[in-house]
């Protein structure tokens, strides 16, 4: 009776130390935002913050454009919408949260005039 007991005990333990999926997705973008963000991703891109939004399980990625970049049509010329979603599609790094059928969110905003967004798309698990 004494090892059933234990065993029943360690069982609830290992299943109290599970972290929910949606724990460990806000524990992995506060985590990067802190240790990476503000983090240039190329010459005209910052990559400013990663943001899990767990009411609509959106992984909300936040960047400044600067330079060339810094319009709108620069983002229409690079058909910037395809290219995400391509990339998305292709992306193995968060294959558990398209499983999960969760949303990505990307909002590109203006270096010049923080206020502007220049683009800002939402793919779903019809998207990728």
């Amino acid at each position: 009776m004494k090892k059933f007991w234990i065993l029943g005990m360690i069982a609830l333990l290992f299943s109290a130390c599970q972290e929910s999926l949606e724990d460990r997705c806000e524990r992995d973008a506060k985590e990067y935002t802190r240790k990476h963000c503000p983090t240039a991703i190329d010459e005209n891109t910052v990559i400013d913050s990663l943001v899990f939004e767990r009411a609509t399980h959106t992984i909300h990625y936040y960047y400044k454009l600067t330079g060339v970049a810094d319009e709108e049509q620069a983002l229409k010329d690079v058909d910037a919408v395809n290219v995400l979603k391509q990339g998305l599609k292709n992306a193995t790094a968060v294959k558990v949260y398209k499983d999960a059928k969760y949303r990505f969110a990307y909002t590109y905003r203006s270096s010049k005039d923080p206020k502007k967004i220049l683009l800002d798309v939402v793919f779903t698990e019809k998207d990728y």
